[in-house]
């Protein structure tokens, strides 16, 4: 696989479980799986064939800084993202360098967990036609973007393929159960709390973003897959915020409203994206990296 491949090559000894929209997953052994991040970008629930320079770094890179930020809020499953740390047969991969994350194997729980501390997206268009989002009751007159009272926890379902779907908390609750699900709201909260309050500091409103969590052998939850990144957030630029309009902003945005200038269906195939909104797609992701993390690509 070279840097900027849409597809993964074989790892020697591994075998591919799944191809996400960004990352493929492979088995290393019965604990342990190695996550590939690669420069695809999804937008609308359809891959495009277009790549992000660099895009796959970024994720790792900006995910393991908040792994570690985070955990002392939760357990979660990185192991390590650094390729000399890995097993042999990883390590003869130079191409992975960089954007693979060598992590415990966990059963997932088939859930999304939303947290939004403003109103933008899906969730403004359901406010729009209810007044509430999930089963959150909201007050009335709110604006696009506005900060909501305090952050919301609007769970979704896992969509393998086309749109996760909204759901409120009580089908949430059935689909995991009530004990899981408290746990995770409560540590969903708990970890957009921190967050947001951290990145603020550093000139990025975190207006929402979604985690995913599964359970160890011995039952212990953990926070896994990618978090807090431009890919699975939204990325606004505090110092530019106002609400009742759509923010700048530095996430995948960019491209939706790139895209919605075009004359396409959102069905595959996705069109090509023009050479510089994939370059200014880039430059926006490594902005968010360098103001979150302190230091650039690495």
């Amino acid at each position: 696989m070279n840097g900027v491949s849409t597809e993964s090559a074989s790892i020697n000894g591994l075998i591919l479980l799944c191809r996400g929209k960004v990352r493929d997953v492979y088995e290393v052994d019965a604990d342990h799986l190695l996550l590939v991040a690669t420069d695809r970008i999804s937008a609308f629930d359809c891959i495009l064939p277009t790549l992000i320079p660099d895009k796959g770094k970024i994720l790792t890179q900006l995910s393991a800084f908040w792994f570690g930020k985070l955990g002392h809020v939760t357990k979660n499953h990185l192991v390590t993202a650094d390729l000399i740390e890995m097993p042999e047969n990883i390590r003869t991969h130079e191409e992975l360098a960089g954007r693979s994350s060598y992590v415990r194997r966990t059963n997932v729980f088939p859930v999304e967990c939303v947290v939004r501390g403003y109103i933008e997206g899906s969730g403004w268009k359901e406010y729009q036609q209810t007044g509430e989002i999930c089963g959150n009751e909201l007050p009335a007159g709110l604006s696009q973007c506005d900060k909501l009272p305090e952050p919301i926890f609007t769970p979704a379902t896992k969509a393998a393929t086309g749109h996760d779907e909204n759901i409120p908390y009580s089908r949430f609750a059935e689909i995991i159960g009530d004990d899981a699900a408290e746990k995770l709201r409560a540590i969903s909260l708990e970890l957009y709390a921190a967050a947001a309050a951290y990145a603020l500091e550093r000139g990025i409103i975190i207006a929402d973003t979604k985690f995913e969590f599964g359970t160890d052998n011995e039952g212990n939850i953990l926070l896994i897959d990618e978090i807090l990144t431009p890919d699975s957030s939204r990325f606004w630029d505090a110092s530019k915020y106002s609400p009742g309009k759509a923010q700048a902003s530095f996430d995948k945005q960019f491209v939706r409203e790139y895209l919605e200038t075009l004359y396409w269906d959102k069905t595959p195939p996705a069109p090509e994206l023009p050479s510089e909104i994939a370059v200014a797609t880039a430059e926006r992701y490594k902005n968010a990296l360098e103001l979150l993390t302190g230091s650039g690509l690495r």
